[in-house]
């Protein structure tokens, strides 16, 4: 069983930065790839970033490439995902994901572990 506790989340003005961490109690987390996923309110989830064990290989959804940069530490257990020029359409809750493979996917439904989410706030 893997937890995840996101942090990081909070309210920002278009055009600010937020950097969200998401610490994992998996005693081999590197064998993890890692993602992150959101949901706005009335929206299905929906595919942020995501990374390989390595950090190797990283995938981004096109409404957040060029903006933020998805990275890990294995040796603190902890999947970052820094954002920069929010929007006001980047306000959802942020969910980080474990799955238990080293390759990661962009489908919510390949992710075995799912953190409580944390809010991400953008005002214009």
């Amino acid at each position: 069983q893997v937890q995840l506790v996101e942090s990081g989340g909070g309210l920002v003005q278009a055009g600010g930065s937020l950097r969200l961490s998401c610490a994992a109690s998996a005693r081999t987390f590197s064998r993890y790839a890692m993602g992150w996923f959101r949901q706005a309110p009335g929206k299905e989830r929906e595919f942020v970033a995501a990374i390989s064990w390595s950090g190797g290989l990283t995938y981004y959804a096109d409404s957040v490439k060029g903006r933020s940069t998805i990275s890990r530490d294995n040796a603190k257990n902890t999947v970052y995902l820094q954002m920069n020029s929010l929007k006001p359409e980047d306000t959802a809750i942020y969910y980080c994901a474990a799955r238990d493979r080293t390759v990661p996917t962009t489908w919510a439904y390949d992710y075995d572990y799912w953190g409580q989410g944390t809010q991400v706030t953008v005002s214009s």
